[in-house]
């Protein structure tokens, strides 16, 4: 799945939302997730995979980085579908000790799980899908911008998890 995509870095509106509106973290309470107000530079992509994976050949061009946890894991958009929008691309993280995972199958359903108090790296490291209690404003939000059909976090999981099955031998094949 290594393919060109260009410069495509036009940030999705519904990212730049969330940028303004955040997510609640505190006292270990809520999502630990910040997102970004950009896409990280192709620079600073490269870099930072070929970091992750000890694999200087890596270009990075398959992933869009948007923001991250607090121990610096990264969630990011994975050109899996060829030709299709960023917006419709999985969603996955990538942690910082190694940990992986598909969040949910597009950046629509992504919107979904922050809306039932669920982060990226609440799904990767602990299983966890809640739903657990959210801030109104991640709800609004995700029903101003989703394409899809509100689902539980557990149901996207699971399903962006089937549909991408072979992910964390993906990335196996990219380390060193």
């Amino acid at each position: 799945m290594t393919e060109t995509h260009g410069d495509d870095r036009r940030f999705p509106p519904a990212l730049a939302d969330l940028a303004r509106v955040g997510t609640d973290y505190a006292d270990g309470e809520g999502i630990d997730f910040e997102p970004y107000d950009d896409f990280s530079s192709a620079e600073e992509t490269t870099h930072w995979i070929r970091q992750w994976t000890g694999n200087p050949g890596l270009d990075g061009d398959a992933y869009r980085l948007f923001g991250a946890d607090g121990t610096g894991g990264i969630a990011a958009l994975w050109h899996a579908r060829p030709g299709r929008p960023l917006a419709e691309q999985p969603v996955i993280f990538l942690g910082s000790e190694g940990e992986r995972g598909v969040i949910a199958g597009n950046l629509s359903d992504f919107l979904w799980v922050l809306a039932d108090g669920v982060g990226p790296m609440e799904v990767v490291l602990f299983r966890d899908t809640g739903p657990r209690p959210t801030t109104t404003p991640l709800a609004d939000l995700a029903a101003r911008h989703a394409t899809t059909p509100r689902r539980p976090a557990a149901t996207v999981v699971t399903e962006a998890q089937a549909e991408f099955p072979d992910f964390s031998e993906h990335i196996d094949a990219l380390c060193r």
